[in-house]
């Protein structure tokens, strides 16, 4: 299947994505932030990345910033349940981007998977 890098500060839910993603058959490499991304993808490629919009340190966005920047375009999902007053949604900012989809904490885990086959079989 693919490589899945997902990049989120709740460990609780990276892990219940890591799992989900694994029984579908994918390798899946987590992180935290942003930063901690970076350096993963520095020493291994990824099919898709899954992440977080809002988080301490290196947030989704500015992830998304610096691999446009570097020239580097990796499939992307941006996952957001909005910011810590749940006022303000950076969705469409992230497809602007780059991300190919947006998912809105909370989802079902089966919107999880169906989004990222979708997106893997995007060219």
């Amino acid at each position: 299947m693919a490589r899945v890098l997902v990049v989120d500060d709740e460990p609780a839910l990276r892990d219940t994505m890591r799992r989900m993603l694994e029984r579908a058959g994918h390798e899946v490499i987590v992180a935290a932030d942003g930063t901690a991304a970076l350096d993963l993808m520095a020493a291994q490629t990824v099919d898709l990345i899954i992440t977080d919009i809002f988080m301490p340190g290196q947030d989704g966005l500015e992830l998304l910033r610096r691999l446009r920047s570097a020239g580097k375009n990796p499939k992307v999902i941006a996952v957001s349940g909005g910011d810590r007053t749940g006022t303000m949604d950076l969705q469409e900012h992230a497809q602007g981007l780059g991300a190919r989809r947006t998912l809105s904490k909370p989802f079902e885990l089966r919107t999880l998977l169906d989004t990222v086959a979708e997106v893997l079989r995007e060219p």
